[in-house]
């Protein structure tokens, strides 16, 4: 899958810059998966993904991106990607929103081909609980929630996949929703009910850790 072999180069960088928040992606493949499925899977599925990371406090080039939001929206067939920043942001925060993107997305957001702004919501729950939603207007939706045990279909699942971007701390979730229904990307979806997301937290230059999600009593 173009966009999981994407992800490998993006893991181990690191820049110093004081920013922080929390993060979420969704993808159109499972990455808390058993073998029989991950390998059905490949070529096939994958190529799409959605990510958003909600910026608590921090500066960007010198601009300050506080409470402010951006997505990506990922269609790897072609290396193509859309940016959507937070429509409350001045012109010169939504220039920092995409550079923070496109440096956080690495290749994945390398080729923007289409940079919108919407209003973005983002809630979320204790990170234990795997709970988050993000929105961006009518274009974009992520929601997750806990894995559970009812979620487990070989019974020997494992995470077979990093997250997409360099994060403090990664939990496998369960997508209640992804969804894209904007331009640029030559497609459009929605890809409920999957094994295939994370919720994490991010400061750009701290360490990565991914918990596999296993522990269905947190």
């Amino acid at each position: 899958m173009k966009l999981l072999a994407l992800a490998l180069s993006i893991a181990g960088w690191s820049v110093a810059a004081d920013i922080h928040g929390e993060y979420v992606e969704a993808r159109t493949a499972d990455i808390y998966t058993g073998p029989c499925f991950a390998n059905s899977e490949v070529e096939l599925t994958g190529n799409l993904a959605v990510l958003g990371w909600k910026i608590e406090k921090g500066s960007w080039e010198g601009v300050t991106l506080d409470g402010l939001s951006v997505m990506g929206v990922v269609h790897a067939v072609g290396a193509r990607a859309v940016i959507i920043v937070d429509q409350s942001a001045t012109a010169e925060q939504r220039l920092a929103l995409g550079q923070f993107a496109r440096k956080m997305g690495g290749d994945l957001l390398k080729n923007v081909v289409r940079t919108d702004a919407r209003p973005i919501i983002f809630t979320s729950g204790d990170m234990h609980s795997r709970e988050a939603k993000m929105v961006a207007g009518e274009l974009a939706k992520v929601e997750t929630r806990a894995l559970e045990e009812t979620d487990k279909i070989c019974h020997n699942e494992a995470v077979w996949y990093k997250p997409l971007t360099q994060l403090d701390h990664a939990m496998a979730a369960y997508t209640v929703e992804q969804s894209y229904r904007g331009k640029g990307l030559d497609t459009t979806w929605s890809y409920p009910g999957k094994r295939s997301a994370y919720v994490g937290t991010f400061s750009v230059s701290g360490p990565g850790v991914v918990e596999t999600g296993e522990d269905f009593s947190k």
